[in-house]
């Protein structure tokens, strides 16, 4: 049972609900907000003395091998000189080293050589997952931590952790803050105990499915609490908070106790525990209550994890579920690649997958991978189509786990495993064949988030499922199969950690900054290319309109083979919009030529052009607009884009190609709407549906002006299709001053440079 509450909420004493329409006048509202876990930890960072908009500075701060390069060349344009504060690298996304010949390694030769100069700290490729790192070494009671990867999330240990694009790391990194309005706090209240054969992935799952498509705790804080929560250990919870992510929340954190405390002391960091409970009245703005007993093993069929129904509901509705499936697939594919699922139901009607994944920082924590190998032991995967692979989360734990005997009882029963690595959670490892089936202990199952490309006519999919019944599915020689069906769970070996492998490989440089030390470039390794600030007034031609309702960061640039190029901004711009869009980088460029040429001082009213500025010249108060003066730019127009990765390239690219705007309903994460400013693009929403299709032009007079007033709530702007003029009216949500100054500056880094002047 899982109840979302339609209002505000009093915790009483950690355990009694009372919701505020029945709580009279016996509690303050406004102090029961400060009863908060949320609360104290973000007023012991925020460096304002105003807690409705906070400045945030953070304990530390880490990347992984797609993000790091590009943070740290934009740091580096902006005038950094060292890392003021802990700053961990990892080489957990791109660890393999397989695509684009050797630009990968020299990335990761990149990280080290910066974390020599600058003073950071830099994990090998195949130590460790950059969560699991973050959980070993750094996250602690109390803590805020910055990452520049969506699954930054450490609530299980007390640390309120927030996954951002690259903009808001180099602001940390050039001591500055933080800066969000202070934001709702949600209870997670947990009740019951879940039972044996349930893993963190069936409640991660329930409660997605629960609060996504409402919009529950967008950009909000997940505070969990409750009596249920002692009913977990901190390695089961850390499962359940790194897919709060996949519920488009801000952060999440949970209440502490002793199993906190023993996690911490047993990775040599006792000190970093604090008893953290929200205060005897606590108010949240609303209530996720949910009975543990209740949950049963889960399935996310394909392609997002919100599309959820227990194993149960599943089988009984079995056909029924596969063809709206089968539908789902086909509005992704878009007639350039078939996947098909009626085909691999069985005589006797079960579901037969082709492949298995556990790993990651979801799925290859210790108890997991424990659990998956006494579904196994003893017992075969097969020798069919299916196949079982699994990615301990990092060195330590790879090594508890063979000491213990775990692997070799994997190994026996067929199963394959892996170094530390995150590419199938991306589209970058264990890809599975053509109209394949594949069932991970991931954190997304996205389109192409397998690795597919439709384009090429090649696409699989992905259905997440707890590592334990992806084991009972392999016991069952990749028969979809529930955890629920076998008796084997809940005899876990105390965890030992030894942290020898990181004596012998991680870079430990924080504090050791050698200004001195070179910075090693590869041939890939590009600087972002100079951006010109925002003008007056602003012509816009419609480049791609997607009207689905969602749209991911990997539609706007897609995950895979296709990072390995990100420190080449023009190089990853090639990618932009290409498995939703194909056509949208060639038609961002013809935009950009113009614009180019304007710039050289050559005007752009001529042939098609001609009849756009001739249609301005028809608008009351522009009967003077000089096209030379008019900043010409590319857009976008999608329902609600930026679910997702925190991966800045999804706007970046878009501007690296001359984009100066999306125009939207809403933006899916603020994180997104974060990368765009950041990158230089407005922020614009659409009154109304959008009466322009791609082709179109939208002229927007005076938005310089209207950021400078911060007058954003109405701002008229012109569609311009065949010569002739409509009105439409765009808007802004609030920004702050420093997001309007990027924004007018034309990206960060002129931002900084600016302030340097």
């Amino acid at each position: 049972m899982i109840k979302l509450y339609d209002e505000g909420v009093y915790l009483i004493n950690g355990e009694k609900i009372v919701p505020e329409s029945q709580a009279g006048t016996q509690y303050s509202k406004a102090e029961a907000k400060k009863g908060t876990i949320a609360y104290g930890i973000m007023k012991s960072h925020n460096t304002s003395s105003d807690m409705d908009h906070l400045r945030i500075k953070f304990d530390s701060m880490a990347s992984h091998d797609i993000t790091f390069v590009g943070i740290i060349q934009t740091a580096r344009a902006s005038g950094m000189t060292k890392f003021p504060l802990p700053y961990v690298m990892t080489n957990c996304h791109n660890s393999l080293c397989a695509v684009g010949g050797t630009i990968n390694d020299d990335d990761h030769y990149f990280g080290l050589s910066a974390a020599k100069k600058y003073g950071g700290i830099y994990v090998p490729p195949h130590i460790a997952v950059i969560h699991q790192f973050m959980r070993e070494m750094f996250a602690g009671c109390g803590k805020m931590i910055l990452g520049s990867d969506s699954h930054t999330r450490y609530g299980a240990l007390g640390t309120m952790a927030i996954g951002e694009g690259g903009g808001e790391l180099v602001k940390q990194l050039l001591q500055d803050t933080y800066d969000v309005a202070y934001p709702g706090v949600v209870a997670i209240y947990m009740k019951g105990k879940p039972a044996p054969y349930v893993g963190p992935h069936d409640i991660a799952l329930a409660i997605v499915k629960a609060v996504f498509e409402k919009g529950y705790v967008k950009n909000k804080v997940m505070e969990f609490v409750g009596p249920g929560v002692a009913t977990m250990t901190t390695d089961y919870r850390n499962g359940v908070d790194v897919m709060t992510t996949e519920t488009t929340c801000l952060s999440s954190v949970w209440r502490t106790d002793s199993d906190t405390k023993a996690f911490l002391a047993e990775h040599g960091r006792a000190d970093d525990y604090k008893e953290l409970n929200p205060a005897d009245v606590a108010y949240y703005d609303g209530c996720v209550e949910i009975d543990l007993s209740t949950i049963k093993p889960m399935i996310a069929m394909p392609f997002h994890p919100s599309n959820a129904y227990t194993i149960a509901e599943f089988y009984e509705n079995m056909k029924d579920i596969l063809a709206d499936t089968e539908e789902r697939a086909k509005k992704v594919a878009g007639g350039r690649a078939t996947f098909t699922l009626m085909d691999k139901i069985t005589p006797d009607g079960k579901l037969y997958v082709q492949q298995g994944v556990i790993g990651g920082c979801a799925g290859g924590n210790y108890t997991n991978v424990v659990e998956a190998a006494h579904a196994l032991k003893g017992k075969t995967c097969g020798f069919d189509e299916f196949y079982l692979s699994v990615y301990p989360s990092s060195q330590p734990v790879f090594v508890d786990l063979d000491r213990k005997g775990f692997l070799a009882d994997l190994m026996d029963a067929g199963a394959i495993i892996r170094t530390a690595f995150c590419g199938p959670c991306f589209g970058a490892g264990d890809t599975p064949a053509n109209n394949a089936l594949s069932i991970r202990h991931t954190t997304r199952n996205f389109p192409n988030r397998e690795g597919s490309k439709p384009g090429n006519g090649q696409m699989s999919a992905v259905a997440l499922m707890d590592a334990r019944s992806i084991a009972a599915t392999a016991a069952n020689g990749g028969k979809l199969t529930s955890a629920e069906d076998l008796d084997c769970w809940g005899d876990i070996p105390a965890y030992h950690y030894d942290d020898k492998a990181y004596k012998s490989r991680v870079y430990w440089g924080f504090g050791k900054a050698n200004l001195e030390s070179p910075i090693r470039f590869g041939p890939n390794i590009k600087d972002w290319p100079e951006q010109e600030e925002l003008a007056d007034n602003i012509l816009l031609r419609v480049v791609s309109k997607i009207l689905d309702e969602v749209t991911t960061t990997d539609e706007l640039i897609p995950s895979g083979e296709t990072s390995s190029f990100r420190s080449n901004p023009l190089g990853l711009a090639e990618f932009t919009l290409s498995r939703r869009d194909p056509e949208y980088v060639g038609k961002a460029k013809a935009v950009q030529r113009v614009e180019y040429e304007r710039l050289k001082g050559v005007s752009p009213a001529h042939g098609e052009m001609a009849e756009v500025y001739a249609a301005i010249k028809t608008i009351p108060g522009q009967e003077n607009a000089d096209p030379m003066t008019i900043e010409f730019g590319s857009t976008i127009y999608a329902n609600k884009p930026g679910d997702g990765s925190a991966r800045e390239q999804a706007a970046s690219c878009q501007r690296v190609l001359g984009a100066l705007a999306n125009i939207t309903q809403e933006y899916a994460t603020k994180r997104y709407r974060s990368n765009c400013m950041n990158w230089g693009m407005i922020p614009f929403h659409l009154k109304g549906q959008p009466d322009f299709e791609v082709g179109d032009y939208v002229y927007v007079p005076g938005i310089r002006k209207a950021l400078d007033e911060n007058k954003l709530e109405s701002i008229k702007a012109y569609i311009i299709k065949g010569g002739k003029v409509t009105e439409a009216e765009l808007y802004i949500q609030p920004m702050t001053d420093n997001e309007r100054t990027i924004v007018k500056a034309g990206c960060l880094i002129n931002f900084n440079r600016n302030r340097k002047k």
